[in-house]
C-alpha cells in the first residue's frame, strides 16, 4: 500500500509492507485518511513475500529513507512502512524494492500527473526539478568528491551498470577496468570503486560522469547538486 502527501515543495511517502491482513488495511487507511494522504495503485509484486525476509527501498531522488530495511513478518499492530522524504515534487517518483540479497523484487514508477492532482499541489510544484539549494561550485572533480558519500548510498544497481557501459563507450575507464567492477556483487562496493576509479583520473573524466548521471539519473544528479559542463556526451 503506497499513501503521498504534498506539502508546499515536499512529497511524503509511505510504502506499507505487511501480509494480506484485511483489518490492518482498513486501519491504515482511517490513519493515512487523518493525515490528508491519497492512497495510490501500485502493481504486484512478481513472486509473493516469504515472511522473515527483509527489504530495503530505494527511491533516488529522496533526501531520507527510514527505516532503512524492514522485516516483513505478521503484526498485531500497526504494520511496517517506508517513509520517504522528496524535497522536490513536479518528477515522477521511481521506486525500488530490495530483498536480503539484494535483488529487485518490486518497482514502481508513480507518475507526476498521477499525484498533482488539485490546484494547491500544482502551485506547490511550480518549481520542480529545481534543488532546494544552489549547485555546487568548483571543478568537476572537486564537486564529484564532495558528493562521494551520498552517491554511494544512493545511486541503483541499473544507473550503476549503465554508467560503467558508458564510461567505457567514451574511453573514460578500459575494458579490464569496467570488468574489474562488474562483477561486484554488492551494489555500494561497486558504487565506491566507480566514484574513485574516475576520481583518480582528474577533471575531465569527473565531468564526463557527471554529465552521464545527469542523462542517466536526472533526479539523483538534481539531488546531489552538482554540475558540470564543457564535455559533450
Amino acid at each position: 500500500m503506497l499513501y503521498l502527501t504534498v506539502k508546499r515543495e515536499t512529497l511524503i511517502s509511505r510504502l506499507y509492507l505487511f501480509p494480506w491482513n484485511p483489518g490492518q488495511i482498513q486501519a491504515v487507511e482511517q490513519q493515512e485518511k487523518s493525515h490528508g494522504s491519497s492512497r495510490f495503485p501500485i502493481s504486484r509484486p512478481e513472486q509473493s513475500f516469504k515472511l522473515n525476509s527483509s527489504f530495503r527501498l530505494n527511491i533516488p531522488c529522496s533526501t531520507s529513507i527510514n527505516p532503512q530495511r524492514i522485516h516483513f513478518i505478521q503484526r498485531d499492530t500497526t504494520p511496517s512502512f517506508f517513509k520517504a522524504i522528496v524535497k522536490m515534487t513536479g518528477v515522477d517518483i521511481e521506486m525500488e524494492l530490495f530483498s536480503d540479497d539484494e535483488r529487485t523484487v518490486w518497482k514502481e514508477i508513480v507518475s507526476r500527473d498521477e499525484y498533482v492532482t488539485d490546484t494547491r499541489s500544482t502551485s506547490a510544484v511550480s518549481g520542480a526539478g529545481r534543488p532546494a539549494e544552489s549547485s555546487l561550485t568548483g571543478s568537476p572533480e572537486q564537486q564529484l568528491r564532495s558528493v562521494r558519500t551520498e552517491f554511494v548510498i544512493r545511486v541503483s544497481g541499473p544507473v550503476l551498470n549503465e554508467l560503467l557501459d558508458r564510461l567505457l563507450q567514451h574511453t573514460v575507464i578500459n575494458q579490464e577496468e569496467m570488468e574489474s567492477v562488474k562483477v561486484i556483487a554488492e551494489r555500494t562496493e561497486k558504487a565506491r570503486d566507480i566514484i574513485d576509479m574516475v576520481l583518480r583520473k582528474g577533471t575531465e573524466s569527473s565531468s564526463r560522469m557527471i554529465n552521464l548521471l545527469g542523462e542517466l539519473d536526472p533526479c539523483l544528479y538534481t539531488e546531489l547538486q552538482i554540475n558540470s559542463v564543457g564535455v559533450p556526451t
